[in-house]
């Protein structure tokens, strides 16, 4: 069975993706279905799957930012790109190696996807460099999509203590249980938000995801190392702790 991992961030969406493909492909096996584009890159590098629909704008990694280290994670499997975006070149999937979804998706459309899926599958072939440039081409996306300012100070407790932190002198941020571990120079707070909601409010010039539980401030590494293994250690400049890279994001580094 050709396995197949969807990443769209808003449930409903997720869920009438899911159940469309389950009538128009039922011999799809859907190993993971993921609501932002880090868990979403892990899947795919655990899995290797044959096919992957990505929403093109999620929290963290956006899905073009996915397929971008998908060539190392995960270099055959088929990529759908999916968004609410018309201004996006949908002109250029209809001759590419990968294909283009217009939300809300057609029953018509995806059953066409399907079988274009199937038929570039069994040829096994996948072009890189054709993925590459539909990357490239849509990374500007449309110049009227409006983004939120970026957080510049959040409150974080520590024991019964609020203290009020500027973004800038955060070196991580950790996912611990029901709270996010805040990590500066004058040490470790808790906050009441998960690692997926402060992706959509950071800066993600200066705040990047290295982990599906780790969000690491640039501007606080003092260098990235890679082991045997293929993962990546962070030495902070300020903090005497390490942080992990995930193997699938050491892609995402490999221009520093």
């Amino acid at each position: 069975m050709p396995k197949c991992v969807i990443a769209e961030d808003e449930s409903l969406l997720r869920e009438a993706l899911l159940q469309q493909l389950s009538l128009a492909w039922p011999e799809l096996d859907i190993v993971a279905a993921c609501d932002d584009g880090g868990s979403a890159l892990e899947a795919i590098a655990e899995h290797q799957p044959d096919v992957v629909f990505l929403d093109i704008r999620m929290p963290g990694l956006s899905g073009l930012e996915v397929a971008s280290a998908m060539s190392q994670a995960s270099p055959h499997s088929q990529i759908v790109f999916v968004t609410a975006y018309n201004q996006y070149a949908i002109d250029a999937f209809e001759k590419g190696a990968v294909d283009y979804l217009l939300k809300p998706i057609s029953p018509e459309r995806l059953l066409a996807t399907v079988k274009r899926l199937q038929l570039r599958m069994m040829t096994g072939a996948v072009d890189l460099q054709a993925i590459s440039r539909l990357v490239s081409q849509l990374s500007g996306g449309p110049a009227d999509m409006p983004k939120p300012e970026p957080l510049v100070w959040i409150t974080a407790s520590v024991g019964n203590e609020t203290r009020l932190i500027m973004v800038d002198d955060i070196a991580y941020f950790q996912a611990d249980s029901k709270y996010t571990v805040v990590m500066s120079a004058e040490g470790e707070s808790l906050l009441r938000k998960p690692i997926r909601d402060l992706l959509q409010v950071l800066d993600n010039s200066l705040f990047k995801q290295i982990h599906r539980s780790t969000i690491v401030n640039m501007r606080a590494i003092a260098s990235i190392t890679r082991d045997e293994s293929g993962k990546g250690i962070v030495r902070l400049k300020n903090r005497p702790e390490t942080l992990s890279v995930s193997q699938p994001f050491m892609n995402l580094f490999r221009n520093m």
